[in-house]
């Protein structure tokens, strides 16, 4: 199975916030982290998760934490190890909790004897670094269990959940009768959304903590048109020659790397052009992500508008460099094969990119690349616990296509910042809404600008950390 893991933190400067958002808000974010590191008297705060590449989870930590380190709070982070059937067992909770059946195996009596008997051994091996009296917070179903081990042993808990569905149902009544015993004697659970919270628990011990992004960071950082397209001819998403020197981004640690590794493509035919309009999807290898809806959504498009000039690029990461997702090479392959089904002018505009995730940062750049370069982003979810693909398209200023659900619709005003599909399943709609976005450029324009001011006021990392040291001042 392994052992638990410590990824590395270095500090950032909240102070690179100040040309964004203001001095003012700034210093009351600095001085509230005086208060929260007060108060700790030195102890860290660990969080503990399941995997440090791929999803938004991993990629809103790093960043949290390195600024809250920055800003002078101790931080640590943990990631638990586990086996094949323990991540079958949680991938099976993360689809019941979104109200999905996933692929319908049980959560009975073996399953939650993988679930315990994983997570008793990582508590043992985490606490042989952790103290009494220390704060850990534990994210998502796949460390829920890891809750009374850890209380038991003194320390303080809590557990932040990132996913659910906006009405019960029974398969997410399910999932929570699976977990709800692990949290019993946790003080503070924080969601995304209120509706995530199952009806059983205490009110009072529910927070709602909005997502974030971190607008420095190599997924966001600024790139200019000409370095986006070095970066994708280097990996192997638009055609022309790679330029030596040119496909160049900055890493967290602020040093300048260049883009080494290609993207694994299924493709039929040439690559698209610089200036053909691209249509982008980036997420994992997912079936709420609903991938082969997209495809046969594009198929729509093209039958009905011959004529028009637009590629579609379905992007994840490699199928095999995400632990806690076992679904992710099936999923892939079922993609594949729909590819394969497309009447030949269809697939012949249609790139499936399994994108390297040797390097974090290097993966981060290139899907920023690829944001960038994008006519249109979209996000056809089935079921979303925030969306931070949308996030982060639309602070690049982004026309973003979106389902009407989960943190999705927390994020976009339909038609003032975005469009909304009422129905994800609905591949006219889907259809209907990328022609708007692919004729009207003038609509396009200001979706993305105001998609950009939103994100500006209202989910940058910032705000999330204000929102975490509000409630460390009340523990």
């Amino acid at each position: 199975m392994g052992a638990p893991s410590e990824i590395p933190i270095s500090p950032l400067p909240l102070e690179r916030f100040r040309p964004l958002l203001g001095a003012e808000r700034v210093d009351s974010a600095l001085a509230l982290a005086r208060r929260v590191a007060d108060r700790l008297g030195g102890r860290p705060i660990w969080n503990v998760n399941s995997t440090a590449v791929g999803g938004g989870v991993a990629e809103m930590l790093r960043p949290l934490l390195s600024y809250a380190r920055g800003a002078g709070v101790q931080t640590r982070w943990m990631v638990i190890a586990g086996g094949r059937d323990f991540f079958h067992v949680t991938k099976r909770l993360h689809n019941a909790l979104h109200g999905e059946r996933g692929d319908g195996s049980s959560l009975g009596s073996h399953a939650r004897e993988i679930y315990v008997e994983t997570l008793r051994e990582n508590a043992r091996q985490l606490l042989e670094r952790m103290k009494p009296g220390e704060l850990v917070i534990l994210h998502d179903p796949q460390t829920a269990g890891l809750a009374p081990l850890l209380l038991s042993a003194g320390l303080r808990v809590i557990w932040r959940c990132h996913v659910g569905s906006d009405q019960p149902s029974p398969e997410s009544e399910r999932g929570w009768r699976f977990l709800l015993p692990d949290l019993v004697d946790v003080p503070r659970l924080i969601f995304s959304r209120r509706a995530y919270a199952p009806r059983e628990l205490d009110a009072r011990r529910v927070v709602v903590i909005e997502p974030s992004i971190d607008p420095f960071s190599p997924k966001n950082e600024e790139l200019d048109a000409p370095t986006c397209l070095a970066i994708l001819r280097c990996v192997g998403l638009v055609e022309g020659a790679p330029e030596p020197g040119r496909a160049l981004y900055l890493r967290s640690d602020g040093s300048t790397a260049q883009v080494h590794h290609a993207a694994d493509v299924m493709r039929l035919g040439r690559l698209p052009c610089a200036d053909d309009a691209m249509v982008v999807q980036v997420s994992r290898w997912d079936r709420l992500k609903d991938p082969v809806g997209v495809l046969r959504g594009f198929e729509q498009l093209l039958g009905t508008h011959p004529q028009l000039e637009a590629e579609l690029v379905l992007a994840g990461p490699n199928v095999h460099a995400v632990a806690d997702d076992p679904e992710g090479a099936q999923v892939f392959n079922e993609v594949l094969e729909a590819w394969r089904t497309l009447p030949h002018e269809v697939r012949r505009h249609v790139t499936l990119a399994s994108l390297p995730t040797h390097d974090v940062d290097e993966n981060a750049a290139i899907v920023n690349a690829l944001q960038r370069h994008a006519r249109v982003v979209v996000q056809k979810s089935l079921r979303e616990g925030f969306g931070l693909t949308v996030t982060e398209a639309m602070w690049k200023a982004r026309p973003v296509v979106a389902s009407r659900l989960g943190g999705i619709q927390d994020q976009i005003d339909d038609g003032v910042n975005g469009l909304l599909l009422e129905d994800p399943a609905d591949e006219r709609e889907f259809a209907a809404a990328l022609l708007r976005l692919l004729t009207d450029h003038g609509l396009a324009a200001r979706l993305g600008q105001n998609a950009r001011l939103r994100v500006r006021d209202h989910f940058l990392l910032v705000r999330h950390l204000v929102q975490y040291g509000e409630l460390l001042e009340r523990q």
